[in-house]
């Protein structure tokens, strides 16, 4: 694909390195730095790229001549991405997106600033996602159902029709939701977990771990000891 914009990465973690696969690789932006903030700048490149300082990051990469994308995942429930998001936008550069070629966005889905959408996503008709969110790998957004701003929405997820995902939510690996529920704002829905009714805010939802059978899984299959 021809490069046609730079863009300068926040962070220099596993999204990160991510998100740097997937800009080079499927993307109109050729990436040309990453940064950090100061306190935990340590190191200076990576993948022969400059690791700059985001304080001064206005110094080496002027708004106007960078696009900038934060790849941090839910930390603090999605606030520190949202801090470096907002911070950026403050410092006025241009915020990118991400939408995987691999992902099924229909035409009329609306999708708001600063979203990574990972390959093999479904959104279907009439969905709304707001700023700020992350869809990793493989989910399911129903028709009609909207993603509000600073969510990030894990792998394999199914999110049914005519649903409210609130603001700063996270769901966790396998997670459903069934029609016509809301999803209050703060919510974390751990991986597994079936959201059948509407939530209160500043909600947790944990998957019980199974529980460990007294045959052992060698015995179990007649593995000589």
């Amino acid at each position: 694909m021809q490069k046609t914009k730079r863009l300068v990465i926040l962070g220099d973690s596993a999204f990160a390195e991510i998100a740097y696969e997937c800009f080079t690789r499927d993307s109109e932006y050729e990436v040309v730095a990453f940064a950090v903030e100061s306190a935990h700048l340590m190191r200076d490149s990576l993948f022969g790229l400059p690791v700059v300082s985001f304080e001064t990051l206005d110094q080496r990469f002027p708004p106007g001549e960078v696009s900038v994308y934060a790849a941090l995942v839910y930390t603090q429930l999605n606030r520190l991405r949202t801090r470096l998001y907002q911070a950026a936008k403050t410092k006025g550069y241009a915020l990118a997106s991400y939408i995987s070629s691999n992902a099924t966005v229909w035409p009329n889905a609306k999708i708001g600033e600063h979203c990574f959408i990972f390959e093999g996503n479904n959104v279907q008709p009439f969905v709304e996602i707001g700023n700020n969110v992350v869809l990793w790998s493989g989910n399911h957004i129903g028709h009609h159902s909207a993603i509000h701003d600073n969510c990030f929405v894990s792998s394999h997820v199914v999110i049914s029709g005519f649903c409210t995902i609130g603001e700063y939510s996270f769901l966790g690996v396998n997670a459903s939701v069934g029609n016509n529920i809301t999803i209050a704002n703060d919510n974390w829905i751990g991986p597994g977990v079936v959201i059948s009714r509407n939530t209160d805010g500043n909600s947790m939802f944990k998957a019980s771990q199974p529980e460990l059978s007294r045959v052992t899984a060698r015995r179990f299959f007649k593995v000589p000891e």
